[in-house]
């Protein structure tokens, strides 16, 4: 008997015809059938928006192949809950140009893809390429299907989802995998004001490349060390460890 090859929806942020989903879905087409579903212009840093009662306009570029005018998110739950016939059974996004660690996943739109793949109970996992500058892809693609196969294999927790970064290296130079917690970023950004050319004030957010904070075991310092950093995420967001001792301000309402 033939098994049934996985159905994978590939998404990101950096827009459909950005070089690293074309990586991704060409490592990924080794795994599965893949549906790519991703937004026609770049939306880098639109978090886990979506588009509530806009109209979204689809582009079929061919059977697999759609591109939305919206965030990634929108992106993926207009082929899970709409589109696509059947529900997949792994989202994955990216290959995103640029880092995803520490407090940047809190504004990354690939982030976001998977982070709605798995409110829809999917596994799923965010895949970034660590460089400011020219990305080389091809580790970052070999690394998100070595994590997509071990996670098709064995699946994840309910409500968690994978955030893989790998350092823009020849895969020979990267010393290997390591799973980490969320560092933490510092950044140095600044308001800076312009004017148009009729005098009209605008801002825009600037400043100087940030930095981070030097801690064992985050994803920070495994890229520091030349690893691929794994990290996973729970949508638990509630702090559990106060819980407790914040139920006794209740009584301050009373």
């Amino acid at each position: 008997m033939t098994k049934k090859k996985p159905i994978i929806l590939i998404t990101n942020d950096d827009g459909i015809n950005a070089e690293g989903i074309k990586h991704l879905r060409r490592a990924m087409d080794r795994l599965g059938t893949t549906y790519v579903f991703a937004p026609m212009s770049e939306k880098s840093g639109a978090s886990h928006s979506f588009s509530l009662r806009k109209p979204l306009e689809v582009e079929w570029r061919d059977q697999r192949t759609v591109a939305v005018d919206g965030t990634p998110t929108d992106c993926v739950m207009l082929a899970v809950r709409g589109l696509l016939k059947v529900k997949p059974d792994l989202v994955v996004s990216g290959i995103n140009h640029g880092p995803n660690l520490g407090d940047d996943v809190t504004y990354s739109g690939t982030v976001a893809g998977a982070m709605e793949g798995t409110l829809l109970d999917i596994p799923s996992i965010a895949v970034s390429c660590v460089s400011w500058n020219k990305c080389d892809f091809r580790a970052a693609a070999v690394y998100a299907r070595r994590v997509a196969e071990v996670v098709l294999k064995k699946g994840l927790p309910k409500n968690t989802l994978l955030n893989v970064n790998v350092p823009s290296l020849p895969i020979g130079r990267i010393k290997g995998l390591k799973v980490t917690r969320l560092g933490k970023r510092i950044y140095r950004d600044m308001i800076v004001e312009h004017k148009k050319p009729g005098g009209k004030k605008y801002f825009m957010i600037d400043g100087l490349d940030p930095d981070w904070k030097r801690e064992m075991g985050t994803d920070f310092e495994a890229i520091e060390q030349r690893m691929v950093s794994v990290t996973p995420f729970h949508l638990d967001w509630t702090n559990h460890c106060e819980l407790s001792r914040l139920k006794k301000w209740e009584k301050l309402f009373k």
